[in-house]
C-alpha cells in the first residue's frame, strides 16, 4: 500500500517579537485550516520573527513557545516542524552566545527531536548572536517517510543538504527576504531536482523592523515542479499529499543517485 504524507504549510504574517500572539495565532490557524495533515511547518524562529536581540526573545526549553508546540501535537495528533530562538545554558566554548536557532520537529505524542542551525546568516549578523549547530543533521522517520528538516540559509549550501540516500523530503523553514526571493524559489527547485526527493519550503510574509517577506511557500515533488504553492505576500495555509510510491518508482525509472559523487562533510 502506498504511503502517504499530508502536509500543512503555514505561510504566517509572524508578529515581531511577540511569543503569546504568535502561539495564539497558530493554533487558530491550525484549528481552522490545517484539515487531516499529518504534518505541520511553520516559518523559522515562528514565535519571534527573526530577531538578533536573543537576550530579550530567546526562551529555555521549557518555556512557552516549546511548551505551546508539544500542547498542540499531542492536542491535534499532528507532528510539527519550526524553529525557536533557544537559550541554552550549555556552551561548548567560553566564545560561543549560550543561544541557539533550534529547529524542532515534535510528534503527535509529545516526543520532540531537535536540530541547531549550522549555517548562520552572516550578512544580518546572526553567527554574532547565536551559536552554530555541530551536530550531524537530523532525519526524522515518520508515517515511512524519512524526513530532513534545516533553517533558511542553510538551503544556500548543496553540499550539507546533499541526499546521500537517506531522506524522502527536505524541509525549509524561513524567514527569508522579499529582495532575494528569486533565489529562494531557484534553490528550492534545485535542492528537489538534484536529490530527487521532495522538497518543502515554508516562509514567512509580512514584515519586521528590517525586511519584508514575500512568503513564496511551496510544496515541490521530485521533478522540481510544484504541488501546492502559496500566494506571495498573504497569509495562508497550503496543503499537499506526498506519495512514497510515486517517489520510489521516479528513483528506479531514473536511478541518477547511483552516480552520486562520494564525499566526507565535516561535523566541525
Amino acid at each position: 500500500m502506498d504511503k502517504l504524507l499530508k502536509l500543512a504549510v503555514f505561510q504566517m504574517d509572524t508578529r515581531w517579537e511577540s511569543s503569546a500572539e504568535n502561539c495564539r495565532r497558530v493554533a487558530e490557524w491550525v484549528d481552522r485550516e490545517a484539515g487531516e495533515a499529518d504534518l505541520i511547518v511553520l516559518p523559522e524562529m515562528f514565535a519571534t520573527g527573526f530577531s538578533m536581540e536573543p537576550e530579550r526573545i530567546a526562551q529555555e526549553m521549557e518555556g512557552e513557545a516549546v511548551s505551546f508546540l508539544r500542547e498542540l501535537a499531542m492536542r491535534t495528533g499532528k507532528a510539527i516542524i519550526t524553529s525557536v530562538a533557544i537559550r541554552d545554558h550549555i556552551r561548548r566554548t567560553e566564545a560561543e552566545t549560550g543561544f541557539f536557532n533550534r529547529l524542532f520537529f515534535v510528534a503527535p505524542d509529545g516526543v520532540w527531536l531537535t536540530y541547531n542551525k549550522r549555517h548562520l546568516f552572516r550578512m544580518g549578523g546572526e553567527h554574532e548572536r547565536y551559536a552554530p549547530g555541530s551536530e550531524r543533521r537530523l532525519i526524522v522517520h515518520y508515517k515511512g517517510f524519512r524526513i530532513c528538516p534545516m533553517i533558511c540559509y542553510d538551503l544556500r549550501f548543496p553540499v550539507f543538504s546533499r541526499n546521500r540516500k537517506d531522506y524522502d523530503v527536505l524541509v525549509y523553514v524561513a524567514s527569508w527576504p522579499e529582495a532575494r526571493r528569486y533565489a529562494w524559489s531557484t534553490l528550492l527547485r534545485a535542492r528537489a531536482i538534484e536529490n530527487q526527493a521532495y522538497v518543502v519550503g515554508c516562509n514567512r510574509c509580512g514584515t519586521d523592523p528590517g525586511n519584508s517577506y514575500s512568503g513564496d511557500s511551496a510544496v515541490l515533488d521530485f521533478l522540481g515542479q510544484p504541488l501546492a504553492e502559496a500566494v506571495p505576500g498573504r497569509e495562508e495555509m497550503i496543503h499537499a499529499t506526498l506519495s512514497l510510491d510515486e517517489l520510489e518508482g521516479f528513483r528506479k525509472r531514473f536511478p541518477a543517485h547511483l552516480d552520486a559523487d562520494d564525499f566526507t562533510l565535516s561535523e566541525e
